[in-house]
């Protein structure tokens, strides 16, 4: 399994910008992706940093690069 240090790398070196593990976890939950939740999360249903539609593509897009999405 791909971890978040990987996915943020590899945004980092292709799309020049900084991924939060918040905004992975989010794409994750969108894309049907299991997700632990974390235990800093103050409620399961509530996301206080959720992913900028102006990135999603560029972390699907990881994903897919990754095996963790077909194209």
């Amino acid at each position: 399994m791909v971890t978040y240090k990987e996915i943020q790398q590899y945004v980092k070196n292709k799309y020049d910008y900084s991924v939060k593990t918040c905004w992975i976890a989010h794409m994750k939950e969108l894309s049907g992706i299991k997700v632990k939740i974390s235990h800093r999360r103050y409620d399961e249903n509530v996301k206080t940093n959720p992913c900028p539609e102006n990135k999603m593509k560029d972390i699907k897009e990881a994903f897919i690069h990754f095996g963790m999405l077909k194209k």
